[in-house]
């Protein structure tokens, strides 16, 4: 391993549960490889701008034809899949917001979803180009969702992983954080045993 990429998206920031749980894992992992990079962002304190029609255009516009804003754009987005192709493990803080994933980590999924860069169309559909990384998704809810319709941000995440290339991904779950005192330090402690054992 050499790069390792944290993507944080807790409103709360570094004290989100799920925060808490990608930095251990990623502390965990760097002193086993002291070597590896390690990228983090925090889409709290540093959020990706929403996509809107300026910054689509910006990506379908020929190079020599974009506006200073569009080269900005494009160059932002760069930046963000550049370092999605650098990493070899990507490492998720994801909580649970009204039944999805936030909005913030949407709008990094659109930044970096681009056509030629993270994935190609083929007459059979389309092929994502990040082949060859592991992913960790450390998510952390108020209730008790997963397999069940309400989660939908396994599915989901998964998905776009997958559309990108990526197939090996590994999900943590500390659900019940808000039933109980008792609810959320038994699933704290549940995630942080799983957390050992995939760091281990």
């Amino acid at each position: 391993m050499k790069n390792v990429l944290q993507i944080n998206t807790s409103l709360f920031g570094e004290n989100g549960e799920s925060s808490k749980l990608a930095d251990r894992f990623v502390e965990k992992l760097l002193k086993q490889y002291p070597e590896a990079r390690h990228i983090k962002r925090d889409l709290a304190s540093d959020p990706v701008p929403h996509l809107d029609a300026e910054r689509f255009g910006a990506f379908l516009a020929p190079p020599e034809r974009r506006s200073p804003a569009q080269q900005a754009a494009v160059k932002y987005s760069d930046t963000l899949i550049a370092e999605l192709k650098a990493a070899d493990v990507i490492v998720l803080g994801l909580p649970m917001y009204n039944f999805g994933v936030p909005s913030t980590l949407k709008a990094y999924f659109d930044h970096v979803a681009r056509a030629g860069h993270t994935f190609r169309y083929t007459a059979n559909g389309p092929v994502g180009l990040l082949t060859g990384k592991k992913a960790y998704v450390f998510s952390a809810r108020g209730g008790l969702y997963t397999g069940t319709p309400w989660d939908t941000e396994t599915d989901y995440v998964r998905m776009f992983l997958r559309f990108l290339g990526i197939e090996d991904v590994e999900f943590v779950y500390a659900e019940g954080l808000a039933i109980s005192p008792q609810s959320k330090e038994t699933s704290l402690n549940k995630a942080a045993a799983a957390l050992e054992r995939l760091a281990a």
